[in-house]
């Protein structure tokens, strides 16, 4: 980020209209010295060099480079550009924590007129630089487009975002229905269809469009692998453990079959001791002994983050020095965000003295920001988180290790994609202070046979793939602005329809007509349920496009009376029960006393919902309330401390967090959408004072911070 407080003189202004005005051309002009090379005191690399030319000349920018190259800089160039001729540039993220990095980088300085809007928080919405989560976007486009009215770009950062299963439409949505005249700076890692996604793009907007692609890393990457037999290891020698490997798996195949045949261990298969991943405390001397310091360790279980870092917390990896600093800065951290002077002797305080620590999205939300800021420091050394760190937040290190080469997908556990190994390996290497960045794959003899680590390490990333289907919301306002015959219109702009070209005639047609029949079950189910007459929408409808992800569940609550003369308790419990989700199997028993006729009748509704789609064929069914936290709600609205909600709930913190910040999003945009004379109203802002209080209070959060 550059510091715009040691400014040097600018460059030649980048805004070609000023100068037109300025040379009295009709023109830019073409004169080699208004060439941008430096930008705020740095050399732009040729990428760098060319999208910003892109830029100055009106155009669309898509940029593909690899994680660490320095594609912020093209947006930020874009920033500036919009506030020196009076406009304004939306900066939009998949993530609140990059969105909250990106508004602190531009808080402090006093050139830079910038806001914050992401769900949790709003702060100063008609900033010239503004700061969002893409959701917040998409409801812009859809319910307030004079918001747009003087945007002059919008920067989507991590664009092959789109492909995320369960956000991807948002991204698409905002691309499509975005104001023509707004242009796009589109930032990506590194993906093998760049240049079909590039066409797409200029396909749907007017602008023209620039493609920048960069493969080169300013800090290069030097991988190892990591076995209990073979320790550390060049990638040319996979082969030989291969092989060892192998040959470990067929003796013991021989092994459990001559112990079926003698019928003892039936049917229990023999786990040597290699076959998870070695113990990388012998790997974690060695990064130590050769300066290779600090390290981000990938692993893809919150448990085994906090295992490791435990395992590992009594080793000391700061110096003296270091240590002190670490101390002096802890003790400004604890008084910065206001937390309780236990915090001190709390493990992940101790450990971090000792240059030692983890982060997930199981803990607070105040907690994983105060790791960020010890890391940023350089305080910490051997950091064990998960994937999430790698995306957007920058935060290298000189050497990043994989615990594991597996994850759990969603479905099921897969290795990992080529793309997601590549962003999180791109945290290797410090540039202006490493020579090479170091990455490890620690392997168990599994990994050995089967992981696909030519693919990880060499391979392409896989391509975009569009996840677009269009929401009850999104529907209900495309029938209000185009009608209901020209609704598949918005199909024929998808990333979707556009990738399905490539197929032959009969298939495209088969792919039409499967949109047309989705999209006519769900506006029949719509119109069944009252929500639409024809090409018009009732007053259901009209709540119902405001409140996406609930439509129908919120909407049919409202109207049916169920949330009538709730006091704020039992309206905490029910919108929390729609938001939750619990990531175990196990439910945990939450008494009837506990407004069980309401959950009930809650539960019932839903169910109701899903039979009705099931009969039109919807595929994607409304999500059915989860009691789980019922009883920390409770607790909560009545005023009990964060920390004793662990007596209420199995939850991790970080997980009650987010659901209750996510509890107050979805009941502000109910209050939103609802008759401000309804006396529920008047509740729901009783129920959101009395949850936003304390660790769930986002915005003091990023105040005091």
């Amino acid at each position: 980020m550059p510091n715009r407080q040691r400014r040097p003189d600018p460059p030649p202004s980048p805004n070609p209209a000023t100068r037109r005005e300025r040379e009295g051309s009709g023109e830019p002009s073409s004169k080699p010295d208004l060439r941008v090379t430096k930008w705020h005191g740095f050399t732009l690399s040729a990428f760098q060099i060319r999208a910003v030319e892109a830029v100055r000349a009106g155009k669309n920018v898509l940029v593909a480079a690899p994680t660490g190259a320095g594609k912020t800089l093209v947006a930020e160039y874009a920033m500036e550009d919009a506030v020196q001729r009076g406009g304004r540039c939306i900066y939009t993220s998949p993530i609140k924590a990059l969105s909250n990095q990106k508004y602190r980088d531009f808080r402090d300085d006093p050139e830079v007129d910038v806001g914050i809007m992401t769900g949790d928080v709003t702060i100063q919405p008609g900033a010239q630089v503004l700061i969002m989560t893409t959701e917040i976007l998409r409801n812009a486009i859809f319910e307030n487009s004079d918001f747009l009215a003087d945007v002059e770009y919008v920067i989507f950062d991590e664009i092959h975002y789109m492909d995320d299963r369960e956000r991807g439409t948002v991204w698409e949505e905002s691309l499509i229905f975005l104001p023509e005249r707004v242009r796009l700076i589109c930032l990506s890692a590194t993906v093998s269809n760049v240049d079909e996604l590039g066409s797409w793009l200029a396909e749907i907007r007017t602008h023209e469009i620039e493609i920048v692609r960069s493969d080169k890393r300013p800090v290069p990457l030097s991988h190892w692998f990591c076995t209990e037999e073979e320790h550390i290891f060049a990638p040319d020698r996979i082969g030989r453990a291969r092989k060892r490997a192998e040959q470990a798996e067929s003796t013991k195949r021989r092994q459990r079959a001559r112990e079926k045949s003698k019928g003892g261990r039936r049917g229990r298969p023999f786990r040597g001791r290699n076959d998870g991943a070695p113990d990388p405390s012998a790997l974690f001397d060695h990064l130590q002994e050769t300066e290779q310091l600090p390290a981000l360790v990938f692993s893809f279980s919150r448990k085994d983050c906090e295992r490791l870092a435990l395992a590992n917390g009594r080793r000391r990896v700061l110096d003296a020095a270091g240590s002190a600093r670490m101390e002096v800065l802890q003790k400004e951290l604890i008084e910065l965000f206001q937390l309780p002077e236990s915090s001190w002797d709390d493990p992940l305080f101790a450990m971090a003295r000792r240059g030692v620590s983890y982060h997930h999205a199981g803990m607070l939300p105040v907690q994983k920001e105060v790791v960020e800021r010890m890391f940023t420091e350089g305080l910490l050394r051997l950091l064990f988180t998960t994937e999430t760190f790698a995306l957007g937040i920058n935060m290298p290190a000189r050497s990043v290790v994989f615990n594991a080469l597996r994850k759990f997908d969603g479905i099921s556990f897969d290795w990992l994609r080529t793309r997601d190994f590549q962003q999180m390996a791109g945290r290797a290497g410090r540039q202006g202070i490493d020579d090479k960045g170091f990455v490890y794959c620690l392997l168990g003899d599994r990994d050995v046979r089967e992981a696909p680590l030519e693919r990880l390490i060499a391979g392409k990333s896989e391509p975009v793939r569009s996840r677009f289907d269009l929401s009850y919301s999104s529907l209900l306002h495309l029938v209000e602005v185009l009608g209901r015959e020209r609704v598949p219109e918005a199909w024929q702009k998808s990333f979707h329809q556009y990738q399905g070209r490539e197929r032959n005639k009969t298939a495209r047609e088969k792919q039409r007509r499967i949109q047309q029949k989705v999209i006519t079950a769900h506006l029949e189910l719509l119109e069944e349920l009252g929500y639409l007459r024809g090409d018009q929408l009732t007053a259901r409808g009209r709540i119902a496009r405001l409140l996406n992800g609930y439509e129908l569940s919120v909407t049919e609550l409202l109207f049916r009376g169920v949330l009538e003369n709730l006091p704020p308790r039992a309206l905490a419990v029910v919108f929390v029960g729609l938001v939750w989700e619990e990531r175990g199997r196990d439910r945990p028993y939450v008494p009837a006393r506990l407004f069980g006729d309401l959950r009930h009748r809650t539960s019932g509704l839903a169910a109701e919902l899903c039979s009705l789609e099931e009969r039109h064929g919807v595929a994607e069914k409304t999500k059915r309330p989860d009691w789980g936290l019922t009883a920390a709600t409770l607790a909560w609205i009545d005023g009990v401390p964060f920390e004793e909600l662990e007596a209420h709930t199995d939850a991790t913190p970080g997980d009650v967090c987010r659901t209750f910040r996510m509890t107050l999003q979805l009941m502000k945009n109910v209050r939103r959408a609802i008759d401000p004379d309804w006396d529920l109203s008047t509740t729901l802002r009783e129920t959101v004072e009395a949850m936003n209080r304390d660790e769930i209070d986002a915005r003091r959060q990023l105040e005091l911070g």
